[in-house]
């Protein structure tokens, strides 16, 4: 057992925005943490559970400000004035767990065995007296706490944890820890990472200093991993020039990513973001079980729409609602009907092809696939070293209302949840990006009550740094075309963080997709950039917030907008 020291070590870990020392810090603590105690792993990075697991603890702001006026004996608006001051509900916590008399805490000593327990028992509670019950258990914790105690564990609960640590920083702490002189050790890590997503599971195999013993961890059917992912090619005579010659050129559809897990007549659909779409997609299963030879396998496909009466493919937009859409699935299916086009398989029949090249990998998915146009298909692909070929290609995917083209090594092996130099985009609108709304202002006039200049921001490490306001694109009211202002609030009202006059902060959660005219620098941002002209295109629920739009990306496209003006 060991006793809630973990407070400490957040401290420590919050006290330095220095990623080196972060990882001294962690390598440290890493080092004498018992195998037995490996879900603490999970708690560093702000959950209960693997990555790839479904359940979370979904405690709302509003259950944490009662919770916090229960265990303090504190008034529920007092708590609510408390947090509008200090802006951060944890600290509140703390605050008010410090001014609680002495008489009133527990005698025992609250431990992390505890803590993850109880934690634990929350996504469990479902019923009639869901809410009081969940109450109980979070008042249980808070009563036990110090003040430091009670800062996090109410940051962890509204899923808001604020030490700085990614799972890179977890990656080289390990490395640090345990192989400190073996240079190929981190990447080893990572692969182990990639492969299971079970930071906890790879740090116990860690531990045991066998290196080796790391590719003992397998790829499983049914456990969804995260999709590779491109970076952006200036042209094609770049991408070619990146690559080498021949490569293989595909469509690059504007839909959204499926991974694709079958298990005997067992169907499972994952969005880049892990989460489980199955049910939204009854018609895709059955695809898989007809068209598809195979027992076991897991594939990388992207999901477009199609008119029902035209076959014109649409943009993601029109089709998004269907990975939200939880009720009236039949109804939207004929509605909004997609077609699975299969770029990628990772595994087959019992074997890992991560490690495979890519066109060995491509050949085997276009030989067990039966295709079947607006159900199943494997992606339209060209081999060529042509430049005049690989221009026509693109052109033809724009006329067919895609976004662009694909440029891949033949070569390539597949690295889940890595941003890969083996595989460049081409789209004729370079000037768009994937942000996080981090701020808005109530809005005035026929918008009073609703949110709207919505601040976006970029990432950086753990942190996200403003890059501008977007109020353009987002409708009055929400029809088959767009999203509206009513939706975009009720969806960022549990999210508020921080209230001040008209203005909000938000948990950073929501992702938009936004183009824009030119990146500008700019003082009056975090970023040091602001967008000219942003308008937003559409949320991207299927986006997990590591795929945020980088500091660094935002500073190349920056150099680089210039000398791609033809794309503007």
């Amino acid at each position: 057992m060991i006793y809630l020291k973990l407070a400490e070590l957040y401290e420590d870990l919050n006290s330095t925005t220095k990623r080196l020392e972060k990882i001294e810090i962690l390598s440290k603590f890493l080092k004498h943490l018992p195998e037995k105690n490996q879900d603490v792993l999970y708690l560093l990075m702000g959950d209960i559970y693997p990555e790839y697991d479904e359940r979370r603890i979904g405690i709302s702001n509003q259950l944490a400000v009662q919770a916090i006026s229960k265990s303090t004996g504190t008034e529920k608006s007092k708590v609510i004035k408390e947090w509008k001051k200090l802006g951060d509900i944890g600290k509140v916590a703390e605050t008010l767990t410090k001014k609680k008399t002495q008489s009133t805490l527990a005698s025992h000593i609250l431990t992390t065995e505890r803590i993850i327990e109880d934690f634990r028992k929350l996504p469990t509670l479902q019923g009639k007296g869901t809410i009081s019950k969940k109450l109980g258990l979070i008042t249980g914790m808070l009563t036990s706490a110090s003040p430091i105690e009670a800062l996090y564990i109410i940051r962890t609960l509204i899923g808001d944890l604020r030490i700085g640590v990614q799972e890179s920083t977890i990656r080289k702490s390990l490395a640090k820890a345990f192989f400190p002189n073996k240079e190929k050790a981190e990447e080893k890590i990572q692969r182990a990472i990639d492969k299971t997503n079970d930071i906890a599971a790879v740090f116990v195999i860690t531990k045991q200093k066998k290196l080796k013993n790391l590719e003992n961890l397998k790829l499983e059917v049914g456990k969804p991993i995260k999709a590779m992912l491109a970076q952006k090619a200036l042209s094609i005579k770049d991408g070619f020039k990146k690559l080498g010659k021949p490569c293989v050129l595909e469509y690059k559809y504007d839909g959204f990513r499926l991974l694709i897990h079958k298990n005997k007549n067992e169907i499972k659909l994952y969005t880049r973001s892990l989460e489980n779409v199955t049910k939204q997609f009854p018609e895709v299963k059955d695809y898989i079980l007809k068209y598809i030879k195979g027992n076991s396998f897991i594939m990388d496909s992207e999901a477009v729409g199609f008119d029902a009466k035209t076959k014109e493919y649409k943009p993601f937009q029109d089709i998004s609602q269907r990975i939200r859409r939880k009720y009236a699935i039949e109804e939207l299916q004929k509605k909004l009907p997609v077609e699975i086009n299969i770029f990628d398989i990772l595994f087959y029949n019992g074997k890992s092809l991560l490690n495979e090249p890519f066109k060995k990998r491509s050949k085997l998915l276009r030989k067990i696939i039966t295709k079947k146009p607006y159900k199943l298909i494997p992606s339209k692909q060209l081999i060529t070293e042509s430049e005049t070929k690989a221009q026509e290609f693109y052109e033809k995917a724009l006329k067919d209302n895609q976004e662009g083209m694909m440029m891949k090594n033949m070569e390539a092996e597949y690295k889940p949840g890595r941003r890969v130099g083996h595989m460049l985009k081409i789209k004729p609108e370079e000037r768009d990006l994937d942000l996080v709304i981090t701020g808005a202002e109530y809005g005035k006039g026929k918008r009073s009550g609703w949110f709207s200049s919505f601040i976006l921001s970029c990432k950086k490490e753990d942190k996200f740094l403003e890059i501008g306001k977007v109020g353009t694109g987002i409708k009055e009211k929400e029809d088959a075309d767009g999203i509206s202002f009513n939706t975009l609030t009720e969806k960022l009202k549990p999210l508020v963080i921080k209230e001040k006059g008209k203005s909000v902060k938000f948990k950073p959660k929501i992702i938009v997709s936004v183009t824009y005219q030119e990146i500008q620098k700019s003082p009056n941002y975090e970023s040091g950039f602001a967008l000219r002209f942003p308008r937003f295109i559409a949320l991207r629920p299927d986006k997990p917030l590591s795929e945020v739009n980088s500091l660094k990306e935002i500073e190349k496209d920056f150099i680089g907008q210039k000398r791609n003006w033809q794309y503007g």
